[in-house]
């Protein structure tokens, strides 16, 4: 099987390892969406909470996402409230935890993830629809690329790296059938992504290594797998570099459970 080393050193230089496990926060459903019972103080709480537990077991990275707000909105529909909402939690864990932060706000709203990561001192987004366009839950999603990094140039947010996903995950590719996984990776390199993100078909749903490791002989940048990590499969991804973690470490193996500490340092002893 393909080994893969992160020649630029990217992975190594903002996780201070060869390779990462990236634990995934996901905060309590936020104000003025379906399922929101929380306050911001106490969504803040518990999301710092949760990066302790990522951080005592050896983690070396975080991401925060917005997952419990559905139904998404898209992209600039997001409203002001997600985005200021997530700017505190993301400060909090900032706080609780010197583990390098992360920054997905969905669905699709690369833009606000960014500003959100800007503010709270967050290293790096996740975004999708980076490059080329796929027909997601909420519809179609079109390539950010050029809109996105002007604007990471213009609010000065240079040190925010961008990890995009390809092919990503509950979506329909049938428009872009023609272009593979690997092409579609290529073109997000040419378009100066920092690093590519694969995943299975839907949250907690293994990638298929063998895309894994088309992609990884594909580009230069850093490969990183976006779903379905699991203490027994981790071993079969020689080609990523690193590994965003969040259905797996929670109760019952399912995203929406509370976090569980044995489950956690679990994925750290496999890697």
């Amino acid at each position: 099987m393909f080994h893969r080393v992160d020649s630029q050193r990217v992975i190594a230089s903002l996780f201070n390892a060869p390779r990462a496990l990236i634990g995934a926060i996901h905060a309590e459903a936020l104000p003025g969406t379906p399922g929101s019972r929380h306050t911001v103080r106490e969504l803040a709480a518990m999301a710092a909470n949760e990066a302790a537990v990522y951080a005592q077991a050896g983690f070396h990275g975080l991401i925060l996402e917005n997952t419990h707000d559905r139904p998404y909105l898209k992209g600039a529909a997001v409203g002001p409230e997600i985005v200021s909402a997530m700017s505190v939690i993301g400060a909090e864990i900032r706080r609780a935890c010197a583990l390098p932060l992360g920054i997905q706000v969905l669905a699709g709203a690369n833009h606000a993830a960014l500003a959100v990561a800007h503010a709270c001192g967050a290293r790096f987004v996740r975004v999708e629809g980076f490059v080329f366009a796929h027909v997601a839950d909420e519809g179609l999603i079109e390539s950010s690329a050029g809109s996105l990094l002007r604007y990471r140039r213009a609010i000065g947010a240079g040190d925010v790296l961008v990890f995009a996903d390809v092919k990503k995950k509950h979506s329909a590719h049938a428009i872009t059938a023609d272009v593979d996984i690997a092409e579609t990776a290529k073109a997000a390199e040419f378009f100066n992504v920092d690093g590519v993100i694969v995943s299975g078909t839907a949250t907690g749903s293994p990638a298929d290594p063998a895309e894994v490791d088309a992609v990884s002989r594909a580009v230069g940048v850093p490969v990183l797998i976006g779903s379905g990590i699991t203490p027994e499969n981790i071993a079969q991804y020689r080609g990523a570099d690193a590994f965003i973690v969040g259905s797996s470490v929670k109760s019952g193996g399912v995203w929406s459970g509370t976090l569980d500490p044995a489950r956690v340092r679990a994925v750290v002893d496999a890697l």
